[in-house]
């Protein structure tokens, strides 16, 4: 089969169209969520990816693929909350980090936790289709060996 045809056919189609709605609706739920904390759901997103590790604007903006000077006014606007400040690394004293304060930490876990989006559906599915569901997710966007 070509490429031409293996984009176009009805399965790849209807695979297509059921990942934009899960997308749609993901960022729907994300968006309310980080609203009721007075976030928008750029912020939310920052603030989540510094409750797991400090990180550099850089390393930041390129997980959320977005341009670094955006992610330092999110971060600006993050530290004048009083969620994020910037430390310096440890291992590179030029380098500035962005590391969730203890009230940045706590907004993120109340933020995680308010965000039902696929819980209920996810929970329809037994261990072994979310490990399939996962390990398929990961190929899809390159990252097997995570």
């Amino acid at each position: 089969m070509s490429m031409a045809t293996s984009r176009t056919d009805p399965l790849t189609l209807e695979v297509v169209e059921l990942i934009g709605s899960v997308v749609a609706r993901y960022y729907e739920e994300y968006e309310q969520a980080a609203a009721e904390h007075s976030l928008t759901g750029a912020q939310a997103r920052v603030l989540r990816l510094l409750s797991l590790e400090p990180l550099p604007m850089r390393r930041i903006a390129r997980k959320l693929k977005c341009e670094p000077s955006n992610v330092t006014g999110i971060v600006d606007r993050l530290e004048a909350r009083g969620l994020v400040e910037r430390t310096p690394d440890p291992s590179d004293r030029r380098v500035k980090l962005a590391a969730p304060t203890r009230s940045g930490l706590a907004t993120a876990a109340r933020l995680r936790d308010s965000l039902d989006f696929a819980r209920e559906p996810l929970a329809e599915l037994s261990a072994q289709e979310r490990r399939t569901l996962r390990d398929l997710l990961r190929r899809m966007v390159g990252d097997d060996d995570a």
